[in-house]
């Protein structure tokens, strides 16, 4: 695992530095869009006819062998750490998340329509009708969430099982945002991603809420990410959520309209500011950074062990 923590350590550093830069992947296709169509793919080839559960949980069996077979093929050719460092490097977020986020607070500062453009780039909600204080929330809301899913989760896997580790949780994650719904199509096929997606992100959904709460001096926060956080509709988008609630004083979650059905989420840290703005989300991308360098100092230990 220590030499796992080395080559993570140059990863968050190189993520954080040039987070996805476009004018590579506007040459290459970026490895999430390809494992997007390998998600496609057998959504339209296998999700058909009957067994839908059966050929899901196939599925999904095929992908992750493939994913940690791709993995240790890369990590053992000739020059192979530096192959999982730039892996990781790619498959880390943490620039590119704040940045989506930041555009939010920019966008709402210009008008309302711009913030609810910048919003509707990382959430899947509906957002032609939020207010201000809507816009603000949902875009914490996803600070919180794919803080988990696009940097602590990612690292944990790397420093477990490194580039094979890192590949299986990005494409199990992939298949989860695209198959993973509770809708008449995804239901059975999807029920595989998202079971999995649940497991591989239980621990690091914790320990998101433990860093947040940890930097930013309040443990008040961790034992709201642990009262409120089973109450989420997600096993484990409510711990980050209701820790980010804790620390910025908002109250977030709460109902919410996906493709004209609206929710019945109950709100997180209910306390708590409901009106949130354009600061608020300026201070979640600072959480989202004090997180970052709390990610690293662990890394450090681990690296020094």
């Amino acid at each position: 695992m220590s030499d796992h923590a080395v080559l993570l350590l140059v990863a968050l550093l190189l993520d954080a530095v040039f987070g996805e830069p476009e004018f590579l992947w506007n040459r290459l296709p970026h490895p999430a869009v390809l494992m997007g169509r390998a998600v496609g793919w057998c959504d339209t080839q296998f999700n058909r006819d009957g067994g839908r559960r059966a050929k899901g949980v196939a599925v999904m069996l095929g992908l992750c062998l493939g994913a940690v077979a791709l993995g240790a093929g890369l990590a053992a050719l000739p020059g192979g750490a530096a192959i999982e460092v730039i892996g990781a490097a790619i498959l880390l977020a943490q620039k590119s998340l704040a940045e989506h986020v930041g555009a939010v607070a920019d966008g709402l500062r210009a008008s309302l329509d711009e913030g609810r453009r910048a919003v509707s780039m990382i959430v899947g909600r509906d957002t032609a009708a939020l207010d201000e204080g809507a816009v603000a929330r949902a875009a914490v809301e996803s600070a919180a969430e794919n803080l988990s899913d696009g940097v602590v989760a990612p690292a944990f896997w790397f420093l477990v099982g490194g580039l094979p580790g890192i590949i299986l949780y990005k494409i199990v994650n992939t298949a989860d945002s695209m198959i993973g719904h509770r809708t008449e199509r995804h239901e059975a096929f999807g029920w595989a991603a998202a079971r999995l997606d649940d497991v591989l992100n239980w621990i690091p959904a914790r320990i998101t809420a433990l860093l947040i709460a940890l930097t930013h001096g309040s443990l008040s926060a961790l034992r709201r990410a642990a009262a409120e956080g089973p109450l989420h509709r997600s096993v484990n988008a409510g711990w980050p959520e209701a820790a980010m609630a804790s620390v910025l004083g908002l109250a977030l979650s709460g109902p919410r309209s996906y493709g004209g059905a609206v929710t019945s989420d109950p709100v997180l840290n209910p306390e708590g500011r409901r009106e949130a703005t354009p600061g608020d989300i300026d201070a979640a991308v600072s959480a989202l950074w004090r997180v970052w360098g709390g990610v690293f100092l662990t890394t450090v230990i681990f690296a020094l062990s």
